[in-house]
């Protein structure tokens, strides 16, 4: 080997990295020449560097996350602004009669001042207060009662008949019926919602029971489950999701027929206010009644899905 391939072997060997691995053997004592050899030597702490990775990764997901919330959102509410841009514009380029159909922001000007003289919330709670006790009795009586049609095929035999007539019988053809049979009252405008709720309700508990997928009835068969202990441990959490697609078309249901009957003999409610403003010729009002029917509907299903999603946690997302 000729001397300047050495001295470059040597240049190398003391830039090259010093090598990490314990050495077998015993250490020398940090405390100098002096300690003793078999004095125990303290260990090295070494500082663990935090922070710029793991926080610029954290930001980063948040801001994903941020950004799939803000897409979700507009594709969610284009349609519902474009309706309202189009509600203020149609009227004020004289697409449509103003008096008649009066713009957005008129409209919602209206609502705002019911809601400060207290009109707005007192006509609401009457409303809601019957819709919801009329909505409740039917869920009480008609998940029972689907329940033990679908199940007992002798009581589907013997109800059946008399469950198509009816069902297929409007409730707002029977709104005089009512009327006439229970006076204008709290009473008549709590049985019509009952009576329309309880259709769609017990239809589809029923559709539920009789539709429970074989399978699961032959595996809960084969461990000889008793009657009572396949009805709750299979039958009742598969017909949840069918059952709550009736609650949720019943929740709609006693909003709108409610409204119906709320103006014919009723002193109070949401219907009554879009009655007596069509009449006082107060359009905008009427608008505003109308627009708060709506947004009562859409938080009404809102919470029922959120119950279903409740009950149903057990099942595996799509």
């Amino acid at each position: 080997m000729s001397p300047a391939a050495g001295t470059r072997t040597n240049v190398e060997q003391s830039l090259a990295p010093v090598a990490t691995e314990p050495v077998a053997g015993p250490l020398p004592s940090p405390a100098g020449p002096s300690a003793p050899a078999g004095s125990p030597v303290p260990a090295v702490r070494t500082r663990k560097t935090t922070g710029a990775p793991e926080d610029g990764a954290a930001v980063r997901s948040a801001g994903r996350g941020a950004l799939r919330l803000l897409r979700t959102v507009t594709v969610k509410s284009v349609a519902i602004v474009g309706l309202l841009l189009l509600w203020e514009t149609a009227p004020r380029f004289d697409l449509v009669d103003r008096t008649f159909l009066p713009p957005f922001s008129e409209v919602a000007t209206a609502w705002w001042q019911l809601a400060l003289d207290g009109q707005l919330a007192e006509n609401a709670g009457a409303s809601l207060t019957r819709s919801f006790t009329g909505f409740g009795i039917a869920v009480a009586v008609s998940v029972p009662l689907g329940l033990l049609i679908g199940w007992y095929r002798p009581v589907a035999d013997v109800l059946g008949p008399l469950l198509e007539l009816f069902r297929n019988t409007a409730a707002l053809a029977l709104l005089p019926v009512f009327v006439l049979l229970l006076g204008i009252g709290e009473t008549s405008k709590i049985s019509i919602v009952v009576y329309a709720c309880t259709w769609p309700i017990l239809l589809n508990t029923i559709s539920a029971v009789r539709h429970v997928d074989p399978t699961l009835l032959r595996l809960a068969r084969s461990m000889d489950l008793s009657a009572p202990r396949l009805f709750q441990k299979v039958i009742l959490p598969a017909s949840v999701p069918v059952v709550f697609t009736g609650i949720r078309l019943a929740g709609a249901v006693s909003i709108l027929v409610l409204v119906a009957a709320e103006m014919i003999g009723a002193k109070a409610g949401l219907g009554y206010l879009i009655n007596a403003s069509q009449y006082n010729f107060a359009i905008p009002q009427m608008y505003a009644g109308i627009i708060t029917i709506s947004a009562i509907g859409v938080a009404f299903n809102q919470l029922l899905v959120a119950v279903e999603r409740r009950l149903s946690s057990w099942r595996l997302p799509a």
